[in-house]
């Protein structure tokens, strides 16, 4: 099985070339190279990669012409475009036209990655089968069904024998939908099922975390902005909604979504329409809207946090996802699928889980719900020195190991001096507490997740539950610098 996300670079410039291919080195990557657009195009087709990273000025054709036949032959596959000094405004035509983003040359590798770990990751959303119970061949195709066992949702409990149900009545439909649920109930996954099973799923597919972006760079990502509309605006920059124009855009965390943006997206859903930061010219966009959040919209309707006429206008159709404790046996397909997948992706052993492993399983609680599960299952295998899961295996959380670190005169005096320090803040008058805690745990975390696993990023990201792109980007706002970024 090949899962490594795939890059093809396509730029005349040997320098390039050599540069992308040390900044995204094997085994986390593999990247293939093109000197011109013939070659380009041609690798293209055959190595199906998941993002390109594509120069404006190539020797026999215009950068600017071969995205279009790239675009023709797969829009899903995200364009970032290269540029040099005085071109940027033509490649800011051509994200009008569908590239995903654009970067001036001379860049740095700081500049360059997390763009490309975002183009990945919107690639993986689109381009990997969301697949339904069996469903081994869903819409979207994509490049293998082993790649996608991942994310395939499961369950034969009535709720979610309801929810596949709903996907398929939804699919085929331009209705806007509202998916519910707790979190870690996979939200994303239904919602990358609705699109790839819809009439849209060979166009673009884009998905924003409205909890994870403030309020001023969200209007920004979601509407773009005119060249000197705010400081830092330099240049004009296309917006996922006019991208996404005849495709679809997953908003996730809409409950947090601020009111001022909330009155910005409905004008989208009414009227097919919005503008720039900065601009008075009015953008048609035909992009459907499929929008999740684990918050009680009723209640934040009720409280004033949120539009009464928008929660009216996404409510066009509504998925809700039940919470992994109330799945009964679904746990036990689940957990029997996760180990055996797992256990191939990180070279361990399974046979069987014993019955009391099962059992301690049932009896949790599972606040964070199928992604707590995936986590637990992981720590699980990496602990396991057998291949039949045994008690003694699972996380001591569930209770089958003395935890001597909780009483560990260190883990107390740790505590007691987190504690101390959140108290000598508070006494302060800080307004940061929870967000300088939550760093310096971040800082701690990371750190020892990026030393235990040789500061390969796709095991650490895979292990801390979490995207590579958010990693990366929490490893930069944490000042962290790891050998190999």
């Amino acid at each position: 099985m090949n899962d490594r996300p795939t890059l093809l670079v396509i730029d005349d410039d040997p320098l390039i070339l050599q540069c992308m291919q040390l900044c995204l080195p094997e085994p986390d990557y593999q990247v293939f190279t093109s000197t011109n657009a013939a070659t380009g195009m041609e690798s293209f087709r055959r190595h199906e990669p998941d993002a390109v990273l594509l120069d404006v000025q190539l020797p026999d054709q215009s950068g600017l012409a071969l995205i279009h036949e790239l675009r023709e032959t797969d829009r899903r596959v995200p364009v970032i475009l290269m540029t040099g000094h005085g071109t940027a405004e033509t490649a800011i035509t051509a994200m009008s036209g569908g590239a995903f983003e654009y970067i001036t040359k001379p860049f740095e590798p700081d500049e360059i990655l997390p763009l490309i770990d975002s183009a990945l990751e919107t690639s993986r959303m689109a381009r990997r089968p969301a697949a339904l119970p069996n469903d081994p061949k869903p819409t979207g195709g994509g490049k293998s069904p082993v790649a996608a066992r991942a994310d395939l949702v499961l369950g034969s409990c009535p709720q979610m024998i309801e929810v596949f149900r709903s996907i398929g009545r939804v699919a085929s439909r331009e209705a806007t939908v509202l998916i519910l649920g707790e979190t870690g109930t996979d939200k994303e996954v239904v919602a990358r099922a609705i699109y790839q099973h819809s009439q849209r799923h060979d166009q673009v597919f884009h998905a924003i975390n409205c909890a994870a972006i403030p309020e001023t760079l969200l209007e920004s990502e979601l509407f773009g902005h005119e060249k000197g509309s705010f400081t830092g605006a330099d240049q004009r920059r296309v917006g996922k909604s006019e991208l996404c124009d005849g495709g679809t855009l997953f908003l996730d965390e809409i409950g947090d979504m601020s009111p001022v943006m909330q009155t910005k997206l409905l004008r989208v859903l009414q009227e097919k329409e919005f503008e720039r930061v900065g601009g008075s010219r009015p953008i048609k966009t035909d992009v459907r809207i499929i929008a999740a959040t684990n918050r009680d919209l009723k209640s934040a309707m009720n409280d004033g946090s949120f539009r009464s006429d928008l929660f009216y206008r996404l409510n066009e159709f509504t998925i809700e996802l039940p919470p992994l404790r109330q799945r009964g046996c679904d746990l036990v397909e689940m957990a029997e699928h996760f180990f055996a997948l797992y256990a191939t992706q990180l070279g361990k052993d399974f046979v069987s889980i014993a019955p009391e492993t099962m059992q301690g399983l049932l009896a949790h609680p599972w606040p964070g719900n199928v992604r707590e599960l995936q986590g637990v299952i992981k720590q699980t295998l990496l602990k396991a020195s057998g291949p039949v899961i045994v008690p003694a295996f699972l996380p001591n959380a569930f209770g089958y190991e003395s935890e001597p670190e909780i009483h560990h005169p260190v883990a107390i005096g740790w505590r007691e001096g987190l504690a101390e320090d959140v108290r000598q803040r508070i006494a302060a008058g800080s307004f940061s507490v929870s967000s300088d805690v939550h760093d310096e745990a971040d800082r701690i975390l990371i750190s020892e997740m990026l030393k235990a696993t040789g500061n390969n990023l796709s095991e650490a990201s895979s292990r801390l539950g979490i995207s590579r792109p958010t990693l990366r980007s929490r490893i930069r706002a944490l000042g962290l610098r790891p050998d190999r970024m």
